[in-house]
């Protein structure tokens, strides 16, 4: 390590990822404008908040536990012309008032550490 690599570390800092938390509010917020699947997801959030990063073990663990809890419903989408099905996820209409109330946590949050 150099004193060169610290002040570059602070000037341009790595992205953050999230934990499981910060993740399901994620999700919900991304969920409320549009029904989506896991790579999308992924994708969605480094070209909005490039600060942030997603792995695929803690977002399928956000979905699987938003699946679990009736907030969010999956259901299999093939393509024309493309390979597999893609599992899209949606939010559950009775769920809506709850799924905005975890968003707004993750946008609240997202604006915070931004300033």
């Amino acid at each position: 390590m150099k004193f060169e690599d610290i002040y570059q570390f602070f000037d341009d800092p790595p992205p953050t990822y999230l934990n499981r938390e910060l993740a399901v509010c994620y999700v919900l917020d991304a969920l409320l404008e549009e029904e989506s699947y896991g790579m999308a997801l992924i994708n969605r959030l480094s070209e909005q908040f490039p600060q942030y990063r997603l792995s695929d073990t803690v977002l399928y663990g956000a979905l699987k536990f938003l699946e679990e809890s009736g907030l969010i419903k999956g259901y299999w989408y093939k393509l024309k012309g493309r390979g597999r099905p893609r599992k899209m996820y949606e939010i559950v209409p009775e769920k809506q008032a709850q799924a905005q109330e975890l968003a707004n946590l993750w946008r609240n949050y997202a604006r915070r550490q931004s300033h």
